[in-house]
């Protein structure tokens, strides 16, 4: 039988986005955790030669690398009308006649070869009385024996014209602010899309802990975000998570939002697209990025366990960040570029409380340096002060350095400051009459969960104001 392998862990985004994806789609599929099975996260470095990437998916017997909604659709054939799988052969002349219809149609489909998987063989007898007839397709688990393309257009409802939805508002970005503006539209009588790119939660998500979160003297940001995505479902919000927003465009009052995958629309915008870790731009670091290079430690701490690894950073992510690693890890070194951390006072205290953690201060990083299978050896600083060179060796680094916005889809869109972030005026009105802003990609923002969430409140009441 055909059998779908997803290596992952409950604490990676993209493995809940991918599981999520394949639950939701009636997708069955056996579910490893690499942080509980060795075997399994050396199986993964040996998929992808050397680098600890998750999910990887394992679909007839071929690998998938952190496959996104789009990619998984068109390998399992998941479309609107339905799952479509197509047991055929490559010599079958019907086979290639229902294959280039589906394709030209574009039409996802899993096509399963019955010279290569003897329980295909069988399936497609069992359907057919003991016959051997190719192909035969199946829809949503309904089987269709050798259907010509006049069925199919008929099966598939090819050639009719799709009504859309008109939302009162899209709101793209499913963080804090993002879900947050959602529960405050929805309790207006406002009907809410959310799109997000990845999964639900944003930066908030991948932080272990949080304790400045009024109500909470300490949740794990998956517990928090997890909260927020169910009130805002409870209040009827529709979410869809691996949808990449290509393009906004506005016709006649009415926004058309297009996506790698499809296009909706909508009376309204809300940009609550966050903001992404800043990297150092020093050599070798984008090469080895997924090879000892991490930028999320709640992510990718857990292959480091045991081992010895590097924070680089000296505000509040970074000390929080390397006091998460430092109770699993062996030893954590964080480097710092300046003489002082600019992390409030509470974390550079009780840093001093932990034993495995070294300070390297008034350190410039200049170069990641590669070992054996071009992975992660060792980080070359260099004083400030005597410009004396020295490498620090560990198995891991992890960059704490500051975010930047994720608003490169909408340069010529709306107007952005000089660093890229969104600028508003009154209730998160944007440039653009109908679009708004909340959350770390607008200017002025803070990049705080609580203040996430009154991001989204205030562009709440711009939509109430604009659409009343």
């Amino acid at each position: 039988m055909n059998q779908i392998t997803l290596y992952g862990a409950d604490w990676c985004p993209d493995c809940r986005r991918a599981k999520s994806f394949l639950n939701d789609n009636n997708i069955d599929f056996t579910f490893i955790d690499v942080d509980l099975d060795k075997e399994a996260t050396l199986r993964v470095e040996k998929i992808n030669n050397g680098k600890r990437i998750i999910p990887t998916v394992i679909i007839h017997e071929k690998s998938y690398t952190n496959p996104d909604n789009i990619e998984l659709s068109a390998v399992l054939g998941i479309n609107e009308v339905g799952r479509v799988q197509l047991f055929g052969a490559d010599w079958c002349p019907d086979c290639r006649r229902a294959k280039n219809f589906l394709r030209d149609n574009s039409i996802n489909f899993e096509f399963i070869d019955v010279d290569e998987n003897d329980w295909a063989t069988a399936k497609v007898e069992e359907i057919n009385n003991g016959k051997r007839i190719i192909p035969t397709i199946l829809i949503d688990g309904k089987p269709h024996t050798n259907p010509d393309n006049v069925t199919l257009t008929e099966l598939l409802s090819i050639n009719i014209e799709k009504e859309h939805k008109v939302f009162d508002t899209i709101i793209i970005g499913g963080g804090a602010a993002g879900l947050t503006t959602s529960i405050y539209a929805q309790r207006d009588r406002f009907d809410t899309l959310i799109l997000e790119k990845k999964n639900i939660g944003g930066n908030a998500f991948l932080t272990e802990k949080i304790e400045n979160y009024p109500g909470f003297t300490n949740i794990s940001g998956p517990k928090l975000m997890d909260k927020m995505e169910e009130q805002a479902k409870t209040y009827g919000a529709t979410i869809k998570t691996g949808e990449e927003v290509t393009d906004i465009s506005k016709v006649d009052g009415i926004f058309t939002v297009k996506t790698k995958g499809s296009s909706y629309t909508s009376r309204s915008i809300v940009l609550s697209t966050g903001s992404t870790y800043q990297l150092l731009g020093i050599p070798n670091e984008t090469e080895l990025i997924g090879s000892g290079i991490h930028f999320c430690a709640t992510c990718d701490g857990a292959f480091y366990r045991d081992k010895d690894i590097i924070v680089i950073g000296g505000g509040n992510s970074a000390l929080e960040e390397g006091i998460f690693l430092a109770g699993f890890c062996k030893s954590v070194k964080i480097v710092n570029r300046s003489s002082e951390f600019s992390a409030t006072d509470t974390y550079v205290e009780k840093l001093k409380t932990i034993d495995n953690i070294t300070t390297y201060m008034n350190k410039t990083s200049v170069e990641f340096i590669a070992g054996e299978n071009d992975l992660f050896k060792s980080l070359k600083v260099r004083d400030n002060e005597t410009n004396k060179e020295e490498l620090i060796s560990a198995d891991g680094v992890f960059i704490f350095i500051g975010l930047i916005p994720n608003t490169t889809p909408f340069k010529g869109l709306i107007s952005l400051n000089e660093r890229g972030f969104i600028t508003t005026s009154g209730l998160a009105q944007t440039s653009v009459e109908g679009i708004f802003a909340a959350g770390d990609c607008r200017e002025g923002a803070i990049a705080q969960v609580a203040a996430a969430t009154g991001e989204g409140v205030l562009a709440s009441y711009g939509i109430r104001n604009y659409l009343k």
